[in-house]
């Protein structure tokens, strides 16, 4: 059985100085023009055929095993936010405005350090690994568009895994969990048109403002009153713009927020309540309501199977851990896009250090984490994917 435990601490200062310098270079969602050319001269290093400029910056290579075998398909992100950098540390973004907020930074590196292991021992595996470097998850439809240029073809993987760095968790634990994992995520945009007025005499008016106070209550009534409380749900209202001076009632509010659902039964169920609920209120109250709903990603079920056999190789690798099986979050991730109709395990490795300060939530301008947990990820993703593609002896 390979030590890929020992191997990634081997590995750990190549991961480091990766992770640490394409957190100086951030780069935004399909703008990762630098990063990828690193991925790529890296991974043709390592005498790995590779193929770029997918979706904009992508970038895809193949590690070949001796024996055919199933192919399976590892992703990692690339992409960074519009975010100025709090954290102070002496390798902290050098692009005003743009941060590693969320621990892609990391992933690449791991990315990368996983592919010199598993070349290193592509004469032990059966099969295929098909490295994927992807650009813009962050809500920019990045793995859509891979898929729809073709990543899943030539060859067809028959398995995926991907992984994240995970703040909310300490380091030394990781999360498995079958079936619906991460949630699925709409945003929307409604605009309630009235008749707008002097705010000294609003029966002239047909007070929009009055109406999205209604709406926003009336929303939360769906995910509280009208969904199972088994089954969890968010409908969030993030944003509301109305009016710009004291005694003006506008003519217009302008409401913008998320929808997060796991099951497509309930998803379809509140996003039909959201409209008919909307547009009732609206003209319950002589307002009328102009919705646009747009569907991020599906969610991210992992496939029980395939989950269990990633947790085994976790436990196997670091058997001091904890596992948790149960764990669930209503955040979302475009990884849905390439397991909608591949088995897949998408797990998280906890990189929260508070004793360190090391604990500050993702997308915040002083996120970090603990660098550890770049050799613990490396060390499990490289361990399933060899215990998935084990050779026949």
């Amino acid at each position: 059985m390979i030590n890929f435990q020992a191997e990634a601490q081997a590995e750990f200062e190549y991961t480091l100085s990766l992770r640490r310098d394409f957190h100086q270079h951030p780069e935004l969602g399909f703008q990762e023009f630098r990063t990828a050319g690193i991925v790529a001269r890296e991974l043709s290093a390592l005498g790995l055929e590779i193929a770029t400029g997918i979706a904009e910056t992508g970038v895809v290579a193949l590690i070949e095993g001796s024996q055919p075998g199933p192919v399976l398909l590892l992703r990692f992100d690339m992409d960074a936010l519009p975010v100025e950098e709090q954290t102070g540390v002496a390798y902290s973004s050098q692009t005003p405005g743009v941060m590693h907020a969320c621990g892609h930074d990391g992933h690449t590196a791991i990315g990368l350090t996983v592919a010199r292991m598993l070349q290193h021992h592509r004469q032990e595996l059966a099969g295929t690994v098909k490295l994927v470097f992807q650009p813009a998850e962050e809500g920019l439809g990045g793995a859509e568009r891979m898929v729809a240029e073709g990543v899943l073809d030539s060859p067809r993987p028959d398995l995926c895994l991907a992984l994240h760095l995970w703040n909310e968790l300490p380091i030394g634990t990781f999360a498995f969990t079958p079936g619906p994992f991460l949630a699925a995520s709409e945003t929307f945009y409604i605009t309630l048109h009235g008749r707008g007025g002097h705010g000294a005499m609003p029966h002239l008016t047909v007070d929009p403002v009055i109406c999205a106070a209604q709406l926003i209550t009336g929303l939360q009534s769906i995910v509280s009153r009208q969904v199972n409380p088994l089954d969890s749900a968010v409908i969030s209202v993030t944003n509301i713009h109305a009016g710009h001076t004291f005694n003006v009632i506008p003519s217009e509010v302008a409401l913008q927020g998320t929808i997060r659902t796991f099951r497509p039964e309930v998803r379809q169920f509140i996003l039909e309540r959201f409209r008919n609920l909307t547009h009732s209120l609206a003209a319950a109250m002589g307002c009328e309501a102009e919705i646009d709903l747009k569907s991020i990603t599906p969610a991210v079920v992992n496939d029980p199977n395939l989950t269990q056999q990633a947790h085994q190789a976790a436990q196997a690798t670091f058997p001091e851990q904890k596992i948790l099986t149960n764990y669930q979050t209503t955040v979302s991730e475009d990884m849905a896009f390439m397991m909608q109709d591949i088995p897949g395990c998408y797990f998280f490795v906890g990189s929260q250090n508070a004793a360190l300060g090391l604990n500050a939530t993702h997308h915040h301008p002083r996120f970090n984490f603990d660098e550890q947990a770049l050799m613990q990820a490396s060390a499990v993703m490289s361990a399933t994917a060899a215990q998935l593609l084990q050779r026949n002896t």
